[in-house]
């Protein structure tokens, strides 16, 4: 899970300041769109799109753009386009497994690209099942320690809320709940007052591979080919490679 953990941080801050920002924009709107298709479009009665505004938000996307989503997705103004979540299971080097998420409007092209990122960067598709059973949906929340925080603030804001555990990242503080818990953390640590860099529903491993560096190095470009793609919205994978490959990102 650290692994993991530590993967998906550094993507967080570094998309900061990507030069795909624009790609994430796309990304965090169309979940907005789908979420607003799917439960309706008043966040108040449909909590995943207000995670979903939480995270356009959170990671600057303009309002306008963010209510012009809304409005596509709950059939208020033409142009939105009819998604489907699909999930494809794959092995990338040294057998790392791997949980591709999409959201696409074309699931021929979705599955072309998927398989011919996964092919060219030393991965191969898997039959559905044969890696998800590796995987637990959880909700992760990220608080960084920037703030003078300690692991007992953060504890206290959030036991009652039913996170299961605080893991020390080195900079940030990592909470990991169920998934049906993952909204009352998130309103616990609103409550206490506590920032966060990121909350995500995230399928974290159950059982982690460690890589060298060379071997590590070989996935991560496998997962950026990945989330390159316009019809992924997630990668998740059960690698652990060393603090010191994390940091030269």
């Amino acid at each position: 899970m650290s692994g993991h953990s530590k993967w998906a941080t550094t993507k967080h801050k570094k998309a900061v300041v990507d030069a795909r920002r624009g790609k994430l924009f796309a990304k965090l709107i169309k979940n907005v769109e789908v979420a607003a298709r799917t439960g309706g479009g008043d966040p108040a009665g449909n909590p995943t799109l207000a995670d979903a505004i939480a995270k356009a938000k959170g990671n600057s996307v303009p309002n306008d753009n963010i209510d012009r989503a809304v409005r596509r997705g709950a059939g208020l103004d033409a142009g939105g386009a009819d998604y489907e979540a699909i999930t494809y299971e794959g092995y990338g080097p040294n057998g790392v497994a791997l949980l591709v998420e999409c959201l696409t409007d074309n699931r021929n092209r979705a599955a072309s690209e998927v398989r011919t990122a996964l092919t060219r960067n030393g991965g191969t598709l898997a039959d559905p099942g044969s890696v998800a059973y590796l995987f637990t949906r959880k909700g992760v929340v990220i608080v960084s320690k920037a703030s003078g925080l300690t692991e007992d603030d953060v504890l206290g804001a959030v036991l009652d809320a039913g996170a299961e555990e605080v893991n020390d990242l080195g900079e940030d503080f990592e909470i990991v709940s169920e998934a049906t818990d993952f909204m009352a953390v998130r309103a616990a640590l609103d409550a206490a007052g506590i920032a966060y860099e990121s909350a995500d529903v995230a399928f974290l491993p159950s059982v982690s591979v460690p890589l060298d560096d060379e071997a590590g190095g070989k996935v991560l470009r496998l997962v950026d080919a990945l989330e390159d793609l316009d019809d992924v919205q997630n990668v998740w994978a059960n690698f652990d490679v060393s603090d010191e490959l994390y940091a030269s990102l």
